[in-house]
């Protein structure tokens, strides 16, 4: 697929009805006003100034559950392959039951256009990145079909430029952060149960069990856009 038939396709989904959700709303006020308050919310050993991107993640999943929601910390593991390496990813997760047809699992994503960001994308790859949200909240299946136009993109953009796509750069890949293996939480919590498999040895995990242990390693601002 070329990258104007994938622009293409991007603009006609961009505002696909079926995105829309009743929650949509509450954690984008939320975020707005945890960042306009002059409470510092890291409680990290080591605070970061604004606050870090793992205390922000509690502090909305907190208030969510305040409001009366039911909002869980999901991480996700995985495995290495022959075609992707080993990974993790920690997002939010909603299960909204306003609607008439069931529960919906309802995603919330902190860092959503920095997890697609490329340094020597091409113009109309990034001209694609620039629509999308900071801060993703939407329905499970809307983030699945996003998640395949934009690596397809991805793709793309590295056989025009005649450039290697990394491997964590794959569709397999960034489709484990969101989709794989994961297990859910809430914030001061252990983990209550695995989503979609089995545990998996702990041995094998011990680097992320260490990275999750020292915070400080990886904690970034975030500001919604």
């Amino acid at each position: 697929m070329r990258m104007r038939r994938i622009l293409s396709v991007w603009k006609r989904t961009r505002h696909f009805g079926k995105n829309k959700t009743n929650f949509s709303r509450p954690p984008k006020e939320a975020l707005r006003d945890i960042n306009s308050s002059a409470a510092e919310y890291c409680v990290c050993s080591k605070p970061v100034f604004g606050g870090c991107r793992r205390c922000l993640r509690n502090e909305l999943c907190n208030r969510l559950i305040d409001f009366g929601y039911n909002c869980v910390i999901c991480k996700s593991k995985w495995r290495s392959s022959t075609s992707i390496p080993a990974g993790e990813h920690t997002y939010l997760e909603v299960l909204d039951t306003s609607s008439k047809r069931g529960e919906i699992r309802v995603v919330i994503e902190l860092n959503f256009r920095a997890e697609f960001e490329m340094a020597r994308a091409s113009e109309n790859y990034n001209r694609l990145i620039s629509w999308l949200p900071e801060v993703f909240v939407g329905k499970a299946e809307r983030l699945r079909a996003l998640i395949k136009i934009l690596c397809c993109a991805a793709k793309q953009c590295m056989k025009e430029k005649k450039m290697h796509l990394g491997p964590w750069r794959k569709h397999k890949y960034m489709q484990a952060k969101w989709f794989g293996t994961f297990e859910r939480s809430t914030p001061g919590s252990l983990p209550v149960r695995f989503a979609n498999g089995p545990p998996k040895p702990k041995a094998s995990m011990l680097t992320f069990d260490l990275l999750e242990a020292m915070p400080g390693l990886h904690c970034t601002a975030v500001e919604v856009v």
